[in-house]
């Protein structure tokens, strides 16, 4: 068995799952100042509230494995883009922290204050997800040893930001579908009407991505150039994105939802599609760049994490369904609410 695309493929799904469901987490945030009254802001914070910290067991998961299977990755990622990951982790804690503190308080100025905190977050780390993302499509300096020579500067070039700009983009289409249902009524009803406007930032600011990755990154294409069969995944992406509409006009809230997240899934695949075998392209000497196979830990390694993620993805994944299906249905307002 090839041990190293197996857990190539696992983590990139463990990043994936968090991608999709902590997604839609930031993009509430990021909308929450578009609402004025209290009672509508509360409505946001609980349709998120009962499920945002486990969402972010799934970032917690992938970066494990990402350090057990490929060390020589983690090392380097976290070394590399380590002010990066910092503010990231901030506007993570911060937003966290808004979430808890927001209604302890009936002070007006209070909660509008957490509510900036809040916004502020959750663009932050959305925008510093995508330039991450960017920056690993792009390609990043690395010395002989695999070691990262740039700096955090290098790191905010056009192609990286128009990524993290995409990535905020598909968070707010993420997160708006999700808060139309989850909530009713008149908010469902404006909510709605923010939906279209959301899709057409997403595709234009996707469209864009996609004509700067074709032009200046073409090595990303290598793949479905060499096997022709996997351009399905493109087609399945288009027609997920041309769906999301269809399924809002025909009024059907949880298809649209699942729209998104196919849509998010089939993004996460054509990006690991394009990187394979690199994990960490070195930009200008390919030579240096780290692999699948030059990065992995052994194959004693990988087998004994096998048996073990075998264990412990189902019960994340149990973890993850039960919470949502004890959770499912309309937000409602209660003693207990945030």
């Amino acid at each position: 068995m090839d041990y190293q695309l197996l857990w190539f493929i696992l983590v990139g799904a463990l990043f994936a799952g968090y991608a999709i469901l902590d997604g839609f987490d930031l993009g509430v945030g990021t909308l929450i100042l578009g609402i004025k009254d209290d009672h509508e802001r509360r409505l946001f914070y609980n349709a998120i509230g009962p499920v945002w910290d486990g969402n972010e067991v799934w970032l917690v998961t992938g970066g494990g494995a990402l350090f057990a299977a490929f060390p020589a990755v983690y090392a380097t990622v976290f070394s590399g883009f380590y002010l990066a990951f910092m503010l990231l982790l901030f506007a993570l804690i911060f937003r966290a922290v808004a979430i808890e503190f927001r209604s302890k308080e009936p002070w007006v100025w209070w909660r509008r204050w957490w509510d900036r905190g809040f916004c502020a977050g959750s663009t932050s780390a959305a925008l510093l997800i995508g330039v991450a993302m960017g920056n690993i499509v792009w390609g990043i300096p690395l010395n002989s040893k695999g070691e990262f020579t740039g700096s955090f500067l290098s790191l905010l070039h056009p192609y990286a930001l128009l990524m993290g700009v995409t990535t905020v983009a598909l968070f707010m289409m993420h997160g708006a579908l999700y808060l139309h249902l989850k909530t009713e009524g008149a908010l469902q009803a404006r909510i709605r009407g923010w939906l279209n406007p959301l899709i057409i930032t997403f595709i234009v600011c996707y469209a864009l991505t996609t004509l700067a990755t074709l032009l200046y990154v073409p090595r990303m294409t290598h793949v479905l150039r060499e096997q022709p069969a996997l351009f399905g995944v493109v087609i399945l992406l288009v027609l997920a994105i041309a769906n999301l509409p269809r399924e809002i006009h025909r009024g059907r809230d949880w298809a649209a939802f699942v729209s998104s997240c196919v849509t998010m899934l089939l993004l996460m695949a054509l990006f690991g599609l394009g990187m394979f075998p690199h994990m960490v392209y070195s930009l200008p000497e390919p030579a240096h760049s780290l692999t699948v196979y030059n990065a992995a830990s052994s194959d004693k390694t990988l087998k004994i994490m096998t048996l073990i993620a075998a264990i412990g993805v189902p019960i994340v994944l149990t973890y993850t369904v039960t919470v949502y299906a004890i959770f499912h249905g309309k937000v409602k307002l209660g003693k207990d609410s945030y």
